[in-house]
């Protein structure tokens, strides 16, 4: 060992020669001062979009079936989903399907249907619970007293544009450990200002199915086409089976 070096060592104070200094971790480095991570960005404008989400919610269920105002709120509603989750950057569609491929398609469909025929033999059962019967009711009124193609139209751009929003922008900057869990609460949590209890469950539950194949999945689009298929079944076959436990007794037996 030469002197110099001998030297250097017993002095510690003193900085270590070039050459000497130990190699950098691999990979990024922050740089001092830089810009704020990309979460603490996205913060306001969720928060925003959240608040602003659940009040055109509130508001929308509480017009008159088949009034302007009811669509003109949930035109914005979607809107505001929308605009807020895509302000916020880039949202992941999926992750590659095997090979390379594209991802699957048929299979959220499926899901969706799926879900759709497990909350069909609710709202069986649920016709039979006065208050869950009247609340169920209540939304698909909205479906009866208005333009069919309208009121499908709104559902499908609602149903899209809130997977852009839960599973997409509000995903990454959740509570990694338990993004299903926290992005649920938030659901739940806007679906609440409708007062009604069958959509807190409704949405509580497919907010679960959904937040699973988002974090299968790695995107957005999986949970988009379940949505969509479950909320276009939804439409299509609950408004009749209301309708008909609504119906007087005997009411479908005038001939006689």
């Amino acid at each position: 060992m030469t002197a110099r070096r001998r030297g250097w060592r017993r002095n510690r104070g003193t900085p270590a020669p070039r050459g000497f200094l130990p190699a950098p971790l691999p990979g990024p480095h922050p740089r001092a001062g830089g810009a704020p991570p990309a979460r603490a960005r996205r913060g306001p404008v969720l928060a925003a979009t959240g608040i602003g989400g659940a009040a055109l919610l509130g508001m929308s269920l509480s017009t008159e079936p088949g009034s302007p105002q009811f669509y003109l709120l949930t035109t914005g509603l979607a809107g505001t989903w929308a605009a807020g989750a895509l302000s916020t950057g880039p949202l992941p569609l999926a992750k590659p399907g095997r090979g390379g491929g594209a991802p699957p398609l048929v299979t959220p469909v499926l899901i969706g249907a799926a879900a759709f025929g497990v909350f069909y033999g609710a709202a069986r059962l649920a016709r039979h619970i006065p208050p869950l019967s009247r609340a169920i009711s209540t939304v698909l009124g909205y479906a009866d007293g208005g333009s069919a193609p309208l009121v499908l139209l709104s559902a499908s751009a609602n149903a899209v544009a809130e997977e852009l929003y839960f599973r997409g922008a509000l995903w990454p900057t959740a509570d990694q450990s338990r993004p299903i869990t926290t992005t649920t609460l938030a659901y739940a949590a806007t679906t609440a200002a409708t007062r009604n209890p069958a959509l807190v469950l409704a949405g509580t539950a497919t907010s679960l199915l959904f937040g699973l194949q988002r974090r299968t999945t790695g995107g957005v689009l999986a949970p988009a086409l379940s949505h969509l298929t479950w909320s276009l079944l939804m439409l299509r076959y609950l408004p009749p089976l209301f309708r008909a436990s609504a119906r007087p007794p005997g009411a479908g037996h005038r001939g006689r």
